[in-house]
């Protein structure tokens, strides 16, 4: 029988109710669920009197693995359990102490081990095996673009906040997958709500994160959709003659990302009904389907192929290959004119 797949919230409703494992090993690419999980044992499963004797903080570059099992095998000090956590343990060279520490792990030592910006080395077998024999063995991967909208409106109305989803798309074109940041802003937009109306608007947007609800990637995206040169390069003159504002250079993921996704929905077979290219898209919601039915209708297949094309090229240029002066400006008019005509 196949084991349940690991995620942030299996082993959050586990150490909730209070299932405590001997080990978590915490992994991946994105450092923001690895602080979760570690803070929350951190602060919940000790009272605040016994962490002075029963709670201990290491370092991987300072440690050795035999110093980390020798002081997993430690007995608490009145209190249920004792709790280990090791930071940065990707730097952790030689772990067989650790290895034949889990053969038989202490069942009131709580490990945790935070390795960041990575995973364990594919050939440690032994090791990964070990982990997960008694423990929690936890990958945390950067969340795609597609999966950004869900996440934001998930944590708004986990906190009492509903948000529209051109609110959503904003926020999540302009802050991107960095979730720490991320959060940090949704919660700046959160204090500013009042008791008495919780909804995120693009006025809210504007006002607390400084996105401009009129000139953004969704209103660039929004104009290329529906085929307006006035409008998409009044955005683009906004961000040449605003720098502050946003560098022209971070639209083009946008403007790709459209496009990419634009190909695949020529390629649906229910073009015309919304629910069923929402599906073919794997999108948050029915509400962004519109976009890709009215972009069917006004871009071929071929011209986006075109289109994307000349995306890479923009892209490339921007990078200084073969593009010696050409500020981004003009490169962006460039690709704007070829997409529009």
């Amino acid at each position: 029988m196949a084991q349940a797949a690991v995620t942030y919230e299996s082993v959050m409703n586990d150490l909730q109710a209070r299932q405590f494992k001997p080990l978590y090993y915490l992994m991946g690419d994105e450092p923001y669920y690895i602080d979760k999980i570690s803070d929350w044992i951190a602060e919940h499963v000790l009272q605040p009197e016994e962490r002075d004797f029963n709670q201990t903080v290491m370092f991987g570059s300072d440690v050795t693995a035999s110093q980390i099992a020798d002081a997993a095998r430690r007995y608490p000090m009145m209190a249920e359990y004792q709790v280990v956590i090791v930071k940065e343990a990707q730097n952790i060279k030689n772990v067989e102490p650790l290895e034949k520490y889990l053969k038989n792990p202490m069942p009131t030592t709580i490990l945790v081990m935070c390795h960041k910006n990575g995973k364990i080395d594919g050939r440690k077998q032994g090791y990964v095996k070990a982990i997960k024999s008694v423990g929690v063995l936890f990958e945390s991967s950067k969340l795609k673009e597609k999966e950004l909208p869900r996440f934001i409106e998930r944590y708004l109305q986990a906190k009492g906040a509903t948000i529209d989803p051109k609110s959503t798309q904003l926020i999540a074109d302009s802050i991107g997958s960095d979730l720490s940041r991320l959060t940090s802003e949704l919660d700046k937009v959160l204090l500013s709500l009042p008791e008495q109306d919780r909804r995120v608007t693009p006025q809210v947007v504007e006002d607390q994160i400084g996105v401009s609800k009129d000139f953004n990637g969704f209103e660039l995206r929004d104009a290329l959709v529906n085929r307006n040169v006035y409008k998409a390069n009044l955005i683009i003159k906004y961000f040449d003659e605003n720098p502050k504002a946003g560098s022209l250079y971070a639209l083009l993921p946008i403007v790709f990302n459209y496009f990419q996704n634009l190909m695949i929905a020529h390629y649906c077979p229910q073009k015309g009904n919304r629910e069923a290219m929402a599906k073919w898209l794997d999108l948050p919601n029915s509400w962004f389907a519109s976009d890709y039915m009215k972009g069917v209708q006004n871009y071929s297949a071929m011209k986006v192929m075109q289109i994307l094309g000349k995306i890479r090229e923009m892209d490339a240029k921007s990078k200084g290959l073969d593009n010696p002066n050409t500020p981004p400006g003009e490169l962006m008019k460039e690709l704007i004119f070829f997409i529009l005509h």
